[in-house]
């Protein structure tokens, strides 16, 4: 069967946008209303609440470790609900497509900051160096006593508590943190704001000079259109109770397991394959979720087909590995530094394609060209000495810590550069996930020049700057692009969005660290009411662990390390090249990059029955069978989301387990 290749080319949209589009004509241009901002930054700290009790004290749903949050959807969902009630009783109080969609992105920001791969896992941190060092493992000479006292918490009483369970309002609690998330507030909003000015100075390229598809803005478009036309289609409606008829079976069968549920995820299958190499295949999860397959539906072809296509070549390279007798050397085959290989090569030829651009940009800054930037959030200028400034700020911050100077830049480059990457992918193509587990900049300097070389001090530095290199799932960056992308649409100003995006990363910040702090000293954070598994102690003790590790035994110049982030680079820059002259050429370097991660193992299944569905869409029915179809999966995923979240608040209201349809 014929590969049909239906990724986004200048000037042409893609299916599901021109679905969307085709609802309305483009509005005029408005303001962001007050009110729209002030019921988001109201309805953050909630959120912030809802989010850590599902993923971390109860640890059932996980929303921020997947591109699309399925707890932003279910909120969406709320407030059209409620604009419904408002048109019909008070239809001035109605809430505008333009203000939904503000809330929506200002709720976005808060997830993203109250997430699974942001400040859950500073805050597991800061005291866990103090509270797992002993005598017995002599953290304390080693690191634990040299860290920063305005970074981390190393009062004991204030320590024990966090751990043991306490009152968070005791200003014994509650005064060490005073400094440590004052510090840490300030380099998270500046981090906040540095994206800001990165996506102002991308936007219009990506956006209006590349054409950019943006497929993941497309559910909420249709969800907020005027008169609703999404919601009127039978197919929506067929969808929605398709995926909510197997969250009820699941959780009926959750509470009386005699009850039959409907087998979505299998266990890991890799333990049939008990004889080496086929025992090397590594962690084979097969799930079949209704909301990763709708999800697949809005993404193109080619995407789908590389997204399990290089999940198997990578299970592959395993097997030879085992079967040539290489797998003894560590790491080997160095998948994960092949996939940061390929984010800094989607990167770099990201960059590159938009040469023309960024030269304009430089000679703008120098007085040297004008640019038209009257519908940019912020002039050009403005944007680019913000990130000078915010430079500046980010070198001091580290400096200060203990960072030596060389290290400083390297670091920061490749963050920035793995930012970009994220950001390119989720405009680009729509990714539905992007993690790439415990190999940012910290973990690929220590492994490149070797623990040794970088000295313990710095080393502590690049342990602290573990929680936002952990992994990249809620990365913070995208969802601000994509809520321009969303204004441009519903024709908001971009300048309203931009002061709502500062605003909610302020408030989202603040909440999350006070929402987190209260839940955690209220229920002890060592205590057997998180979890299983307890994931406050394992963010906790990552970091720490592997600090142990380098200094006990630090390993020389990583030789392996480095040909796997070459290789990696240098496969993306070939598999884009051959995309840029061969039309045909079925291989995406985005599956490349992103399939080696936790979230793509799960998914990769998801991904193959949307590419098979959707193949055979296209081919037999063309592009009007498949704008036909759409509204189903639309519905499957908007019936996993609130029926799924639902249930999450069942279970939090009446302390009972939920069924997690994700992950």
């Amino acid at each position: 069967m014929r590969l049909v290749d239906n990724t986004p080319k200048p000037g042409i949209q893609t299916d599901a946008k021109r679905l969307t589009e085709s609802v309305q004509p483009r509005p005029a241009v408005r303001g962001v209303t007050w009110r729209a901002v002030i019921i988001g930054l109201l309805l953050i700290p909630l959120n912030s609440y809802w989010i850590f009790m599902m993923e971390m004290i109860r640890y059932q749903g996980h929303p921020t470790t997947i591109s699309l949050f399925f707890s932003s959807i279910f909120e969406l969902v709320l407030l059209i609900l409620v604009n419904l009630l408002l048109k019909r009783f008070v239809p001035k109080w109605c809430l505008s497509q333009s203000e939904l969609i503000t809330i929506y992105v200002m709720l976005n920001i808060g997830s993203a900051l109250a997430g699974h791969d942001s400040i859950q896992v500073l805050i597991s941190m800061i005291p866990s160096a103090a509270f797992l060092k002993t005598p017995e493992n002599q953290w304390g000479q080693l690191f634990a006593d040299r860290l920063p006292d305005w970074l981390v918490v190393k009062d004991p009483y204030a320590v024990r508590h966090f751990f043991l369970g306490g009152n968070f309002h005791d200003p014994a609690n509650y005064g060490p943190w005073i400094a440590p998330v004052l510090w840490w507030s300030a380099f998270i909003i500046v981090l906040g704001c540095m994206f800001l000015c990165m996506n102002i100075l991308l936007r219009k390229q990506w956006t209006e000079s590349e054409k950019l598809s943006y497929p993941l803005v497309e559910l909420p478009l249709a969800m907020t259109a005027d008169d609703s036309p999404l919601f009127k289609s039978k197919l929506l409606w067929y969808g929605f109770a398709i995926a909510a008829a197997i969250n009820i079976v699941n959780q009926l069968h959750l509470l009386y397991p005699s009850m039959p549920g409907i087998p979505i995820k299998l266990p890991d299958q890799s333990i049939y394959f008990t004889t080496r190499p086929w025992n090397a295949i590594g962690w084979l999860p097969i799930n079949f979720y209704p909301f990763g397959i709708g999800l697949g539906m809005l993404l193109p072809v080619d995407l789908l087909f590389s997204c399990w296509f290089f999940s198997w070549i990578w299970r592959i390279e395993r097997i030879a590995t085992a079967a040539l007798g290489y797998d003894s050397i560590p790491n080997m085959p160095f998948v994960n530094e092949q996939s940061f290989g390929a984010y800094m090569g989607i990167c770099v030829f990201a960059i590159a394609v938009s040469r023309g651009h960024f030269v304009d940009l430089f000679k703008h800054f120098i007085g040297k060209k004008e640019i038209d930037d009257r519908d940019e959030p912020f002039s050009y200028k403005t944007a680019m000495w913000g990130l000078l400034l915010g430079s500046c700020f980010l070198a001091f911050f580290a400096r200060r810590a203990g960072l030596s100077g060389w290290v400083i830049l390297p670091f920061f480059l490749i963050f920035f550069a793995m930012s970009i990457a994220i950001t390119r992918m989720r405009a680009e193509l729509g990714a539905p996930a992007h993690d790439l587990h415990m190999c940012g900049p910290d973990a690929v300097l220590a492994g490149l020049m070797g623990p040794k070389e970088l000295g313990i001090q710095n080393l502590g530095v690049l342990s602290l700057f573990f929680w936002f290199n952990r992994a990249y799932r809620s990365h913070a960056m995208p969802f601000q692009l994509e809520g321009f992308k969303m204004s441009e649409r519903t024709g908001t100003r971009h300048r309203g969005l931009a002061g709502a995006i500062i605003a909610a990363t302020v408030v989202g910040t603040f909440s999350a660290f006070l929402v987190i702090l209260h839940l955690l000293y209220s229920k002890g954070a060592a205590s057997g009411s998180l979890g299983p598994p307890n994931v406050v102690m394992v963010f906790g003790q990552e970091p720490w662990a592997r600090m142990e590790g380098w200094a006990r035994a630090p390993v020389p110049f990583g030789t392996g390390r480095a040909a796997g982030i070459i290789v990696g680079f240098l496969v993306t820059i070939i598999l884009n090249s051959l995309r840029m002259r061969l039309g045909w050429f079925p291989f995406h370097p985005v599956g490349y990059a992103i399939s080696s991660s936790w979230s793509m193992n799960l998914l990769w299944m998801p991904m193959f029955i949307a590419w098979v569905i959707k193949l055979i869409i296209l081919r037999y029915g063309g592009l009007k069978m498949y704008r036909q179809a759409l509204p189903l999966f639309l519905g499957v995923i908007l019936g996993e989301c609130v029926v799924g979240s639902l249930l999450t608040i069942f279970g939090m209201i009446f302390n009972v387990p939920s069924y997690a349809f994700w992950p």
